[in-house]
């Protein structure tokens, strides 16, 4: 069986006989099913506010630690401020250098990562 699908030009038009499909139903097994539910789970990044919260506090000593999810809850987008003595007499560049190399498997699994690095003194007088 055919029907016609007209397709309209600058000049003229043309009529195509295009083949016409039955109905079809579409189903999906369990297996295909648990297939789609792990590609979803792959979908978010595993890396979570508290897992990187409790590395920078180990790891660099930080006394302050804020961290904000911006993606919503999937996991993909950081916001952070950090507050660690070991910032002391480096420079910005320095001391995310020195954030990015702690959290490097986290920020590799990331799509975007903003940290807000301060010493102990800008912080208090940041907010005095």
């Amino acid at each position: 069986m055919y029907s016609r699908a007209a397709i309209w030009s600058r000049s003229c038009r043309y009529f195509v006989r295009a083949p016409i499909h039955p109905k079809q139903t579409f189903s999906i097994s369990a297996r295909s099913f648990a297939a789609v539910n792990a590609a979803m789970a792959d979908a978010t990044s595993g890396v979570t506010a508290d897992g990187l919260r409790s590395k920078l506090i180990e790891q660099l000593q930080a006394q302050h630690v804020e961290i904000e999810d911006m993606s919503g809850g999937c996991g993909q987008a950081f916001q952070a401020v950090i507050v660690s003595p070991q910032f002391e007499k480096k420079t910005m560049l320095a001391r995310h250098r020195l954030v990015n190399s702690v959290l490097k498997a986290e920020i590799a699994a990331i799509h975007a990562w903003t940290p807000k690095c301060y010493t102990p003194e800008q912080w208090q007088a940041l907010h005095q």
